[in-house]
């Protein structure tokens, strides 16, 4: 948190009157508070490639969780102009460059990712990679990263493996092994916005299970420190 802080303070003047100052105005989120008590906004990212340097960001979709419900009404799926043909790449996402025709600038998708996003958590599943994309868009239109506050669902799972003295086997981690061990149902279909419904769901579900006791030995929600410290 000091490091964001100081970053931030680092890029406030290149922010200023922009859709990510907004969110940067808002408190950071306490860890000691219970996780009910914030909003989050739940996110995937599809790109041309795993590494940043050489791919594009071509979808994102987001969907919020509120009061530990996924409010099916916020859900947003934005299609983002690609510079050139996705290539081969369209095996891994099922985008083709047919499907990305009207698509978006990737800045105007940017834009309302930072108004969805103000005053709630992010969510990825494997943030370093999405955070990395958005990061560089961010780069591009704010002249700063996002720095904001977010859960990663895989982080979670891995930590809670290591706990366990559970080395993670081959595709463990990913969002349809981790849901499979809450017993969630897998999705057939697969986007942006499906895998961000499903990240919200898994939230959820880990969410449940990592409530504890109060001092007379009642049942108390997670705090946002039982999920966070990953």
């Amino acid at each position: 948190m000091r490091r964001h802080r100081w970053r931030r303070w680092y890029y406030r003047a290149r922010v200023r009157g922009t859709p990510l100052a907004d969110c940067w105005a808002r408190p950071w989120p306490s860890t000691r508070q219970a996780w009910l008590d914030y909003e989050y906004l739940v996110c995937d990212a599809e790109m041309s490639a795993l590494e940043v340097a050489r791919g594009e960001l071509l979808s994102l979709g987001w969907v919020v969780v509120e009061g530990g419900q996924v409010r099916l009404d916020s859900a947003a799926h934005h299609l983002v102009a690609a510079s050139r043909s996705v290539g081969q790449s369209a095996g891994i996402h099922q985008l083709r460059d047919c499907d990305l025709h009207g698509a978006e600038p990737e800045a105007l998708v940017l834009r309302r990712l930072c108004e969805a996003a103000r005053g709630r958590i992010l969510v990825f599943h494997h943030a370093p990679l999405d955070l990395a994309y958005l990061d560089r868009a961010s780069r591009r239109l704010f002249s700063a990263p996002l720095l904001l506050p977010y859960l990663d669902t895989l982080a979670i799972e891995q930590r809670r493996r290591e706990r366990l003295d559970t080395a993670p086997q081959p595709g463990a981690l990913t969002l349809t092994a981790c849901r499979r061990r809450y017993g969630l149902p897998d999705y057939p279909a697969h986007n942006a916005l499906v895998d961000a419904v499903a990240t919200a769901e898994l939230l959820l579900a880990i969410a449940s299970h990592r409530g504890g006791v109060d001092r007379q030995g009642r049942p108390r929600p997670a705090r946002l420190g039982d999920l966070s410290r990953h």
